[in-house]
């Protein structure tokens, strides 16, 4: 049976007005304002209005809704601000208390009780902001309730932008930045590239096709997790010295002897040339590795090189955490010549080395087979490296300083 306003108009009370606040209700749910649902039940606007925000009383209280009075009680969790916090705010907000005050009082962030006031508070008549504890809760009650729809997935149109673009191959932060070119005063045509990924990723979402993962220039159908540096797991849990605990001496380049090393990488991962750069001087020493990097290999090719220098340039070794060093305990016994290793995801630590590289790679491009190259040509790239000038040595080259710094003073 279809609602009917009643004829007799005169004030009733409001207990008498079941089925009037039962039908205004759900005419607001299906998106009536408070105006438009309060005349079809044939009540005045600010009756209605007090039915959903609740009332103001004599004392300064505002009494609860009508339907928060019917509805069952929620139990929150400590992580969600409760009922009788909204009060709290409320009231206190009337008081003219700070938001530093309030969060005090109750034991919460001021941001949370800030962010509480700005999400649910709402303009009174047009042009005050108020703060209305049962409206609060439960619009925060609606939003609570998980999973819910995306964005992409509530507007077709979006959904099929999104799709036509990422098979021309498009990334989502282009289609989001042209989204806002191609639709400037449509906020419904908006969305975020983390939500286009989040569409493509996450599964049993069904927001675009599975296959459009593939046109990503990754090609990859699901998300790779960025790990935090300091969250990684270091590769040799075994015998290693950090770099905190390298000499003091090593940090100020004063002496000599301290070197760096790491290596470059040629085609497809199958060759590599190991490089050395002295700390001080930036002198350049190129490790030959004709047969592979693996731990036996680095290992011997290490102490063929450093063999050839000095004993008083072996004084330390500052290598990343690859797995080429795991054998790093035999070198420094062979060579008596000790190895720190770098934090992880911290190649500034070997700042000198990391340089150095990026000049190598003008004679060994990537994509190239390094273990074509000889030994002599090795040596030949390095002489001519350090016969370089270079700005931070004042112009001279590495080999100049180096011997100015071998060379003992009178």
């Amino acid at each position: 049976m279809e609602f009917e306003a009643r004829k007799d108009r005169r004030p009733q009370g409001r207990k008498r007005l079941h089925a009037e606040r039962g039908e205004y209700f759900r005419l607001v749910q299906q998106g009536y304002s408070n105006a438009e649902a309060a005349k079809r039940v044939g009540v005045h606007p600010r009756t209605a209005r007090g039915w959903r925000n609740g009332r103001l009383l004599n004392s300064g209280r505002v009494a609860p809704p009508v339907r928060s009075q019917r509805a069952a009680v929620t139990v929150s969790s400590g992580r969600y601000l409760s009922e009788r916090e909204r009060i709290h705010i409320a009231d206190r907000l009337r008081e003219k208390a700070s938001i530093r005050t309030i969060a005090a009082e109750l034991g919460r962030s001021p941001s949370t009780v800030s962010r509480e006031i700005r999400r649910n508070g709402a303009l009174w008549r047009g042009t005050e902001w108020t703060y209305r504890p049962y409206v609060a809760e439960s619009r925060a009650a609606a939003r609570r309730p998980r999973p819910k729809p995306g964005k992409i997935d509530r507007c077709p149109r979006l959904r099929d932008y999104v799709q036509e673009h990422l098979e021309r191959r498009w990334s989502p932060e282009q289609i989001a930045h042209q989204l806002r070119r191609d639709f400037p005063d449509d906020l419904e045509m908006r969305v975020t590239h983390e939500t286009i990924y989040q569409a493509l990723y996450v599964q049993g979402r069904g927001e675009l096709r599975r296959e459009l993962a593939r046109s990503l220039r990754t090609g990859r159908t699901m998300r790779r997790p960025h790990r935090q540096s300091f969250k990684r797991q270091p590769r040799m849990s075994k015998d290693m010295v950090m770099i905190s605990d390298r000499p003091a001496e090593a940090a100020d380049r004063a002496i000599p002897g301290h070197w760096e090393g790491d290596l470059i990488i040629g085609m497809a991962n199958k060759s590599a040339i190991g490089t050395l750069v002295e700390r001080s001087s930036r002198f350049v020493t190129l490790v030959h590795l004709p047969n592979g990097r693996r731990p036996s290999e680095m290992r011997d090719a290490l102490i063929e090189t450093v063999g050839t220098l000095p004993a008083q340039l072996r004084r330390t070794l500052t290598w990343d955490q690859g797995s080429e060093m795991a054998m790093h305990k035999q070198f420094s016994v062979a060579t008596d010549m000790p190895v720190y290793f770098c934090d992880p995801g911290s190649p500034w630590q070997r700042g000198s080395n990391e340089n150095t590289n990026g000049l190598l790679r003008q004679y060994f491009p990537k994509g190239t087979d390094l273990a074509r190259y000889t030994r002599q040509e090795l040596d030949e790239v390095a002489a001519e490296l350090n016969s370089r000038p270079r700005k931070t040595l004042g112009w001279e080259t590495p080999a100049e300083r180096l011997a100015k710094l071998l060379t003992p003073t009178s």
